[in-house]
């Protein structure tokens, strides 16, 4: 036997543990390595750079509402109306997207209560197919107008989204006057529609129920614009501003009312819904 077997079976060896692959992220901000306890106690917000990372739906949710709400039924849409293949049949994607979702599209809509102020809340979840607009998505959005309708509440939406789902095709365009209507109805029955953009709300969705809110509240350093930068550019031919689509930029320049820190973003949704809620008889 050599000295080395005899060394190596001497010595009492501890066996690896297994370790967790999920105890660090990487900030996409600032590329540090941030413990993942730690970034989920400061709601996904990088504690170095302050970058403000993309949340699912249940998450936001519950940031945001009083323990206690109720999660509307998801809409009953056909999955495939078009029978869409590209590289992937449309309804594989859609499996696939649903196995790591915990809903069945990307929107859900929620009744309760914000520091104790009654309101419906959707949130778009960038996750699930880019957030993309589909019938699911618009029937989602119309479903949580109707109960802020019924309930007499507020309605508050965050979007987070890459536009129209090219895989519904005019029917997904179809979502936007749809959306449109819906929030008319609430401006007419008087009651409060706000609007959080978060990181990014792009394309159709910015086309429509995005930027039709009574108040407009943006996170910090979200995108947020119709067509991208580069099409922009080469369509006027000319070099765009520093910061140009980035909340901060669209505040300054009154296309968003207020830039509000994740942390704040609560207390701040339930003092615009005392605020904005009809008087009581």
């Amino acid at each position: 036997m050599s000295w080395i077997s005899r060394v190596r079976n001497s010595l009492p060896f501890v066996p690896k543990r297994d370790t967790p692959d999920n105890l660090w992220v990487k900030c996409p901000g600032c590329n540090e390595m941030l413990f993942s306890r730690e970034y989920e106690a400061n709601l996904y917000v990088c504690p170095r750079c302050d970058y403000h990372g993309r949340i699912g739906a249940d998450t936001r949710l519950a940031q945001i509402m009083d323990e206690g709400y109720e999660v509307l039924p998801d809409p009953q849409i056909p999955d495939d109306p078009l029978r869409f293949r590209d590289t992937k049949r449309y309804a594989d994607r859609l499996k696939q997207a649903r196995a790591t979702n915990a809903h069945c599209d990307a929107f859900t809509a929620a009744f309760g209560a914000i520091e104790g102020q009654r309101a419906v809340v959707g949130v778009q979840d960038f996750t699930f197919m880019a957030g993309s607009m589909g019938q699911a998505v618009g029937q989602a959005f119309c479903d949580g107008a109707a109960r802020a309708l019924q309930e007499g509440c507020g309605y508050v939406v965050v979007t987070a989204a890459g536009g129209a789902r090219m895989q519904e095709g005019i029917l997904s365009l179809m979502q936007m006057p749809r959306a449109t209507v819906m929030t008319r109805r609430l401006r007419e029955a008087g009651l409060p529609y706000i609007v959080v953009l978060a990181d990014p709300t792009t394309g159709g969705v910015t086309a429509s129920y995005a930027m039709l809110g009574d108040i407009h509240v943006a996170e910090p350093n979200a995108l947020i614009g119709f067509a991208g930068q580069r099409v922009i550019q080469e369509t006027i031919r000319e070099q765009l501003p520093e910061g140009f689509q980035r909340s901060e930029y669209l505040h300054e320049h009154g296309m968003v009312d207020m830039v509000v820190h994740r942390k704040d973003l609560r207390a701040t949704l339930a003092a615009l819904l005392a605020y904005l809620a009809p008087a009581k008889a």
